[in-house]
């Protein structure tokens, strides 16, 4: 199984921070470690917390935050929604809904991520 971690630039209301990435297709959101959300903006309560299933069998992760931030993958301007993750073992997550949406294309076989420019050239500039 090949895994796919990229320094992607992420862009809140307070700030910005490079953050090493994980492309995962087997996580349906993407989430974020609350280490890094700080300096990036302030997060929103989710309505109700929610309760995630982790890999290790019976045990669930409560998640009651969220925020909205900008980011870039090869300069180009994506923005979406991350679950702030207690404990997340990696700096940023991005998940399959995320990708789905910004119809980003993983490449084990040579360890990139492509995205096609066209599908962000609706935003502003």
């Amino acid at each position: 199984m090949s895994v796919i971690k990229l320094p992607l630039l992420y862009v809140g209301s307070k700030g910005e921070a490079h953050l090493l990435s994980l492309f995962d297709s087997g996580a349906n959101l993407s989430c974020i470690n609350p280490d890094f959300v700080g300096k990036l903006g302030k997060p929103s309560k989710l309505g109700r917390p929610r309760s995630v299933a982790t890999a290790a069998e019976g045990h669930y992760i409560e998640i009651k935050e969220r925020i909205t931030l900008d980011f870039y993958l090869n300069d180009v301007l994506l923005s979406d929604e991350f679950l702030v993750v207690p404990s997340l073992s990696e700096e940023a997550v991005i998940g399959a809904a995320t990708m789905q949406k910004w119809r980003i294309k993983l490449d084990f076989e040579h360890d990139t991520v492509n995205v096609d420019p066209k599908v962000a050239k609706m935003q502003l500039k």
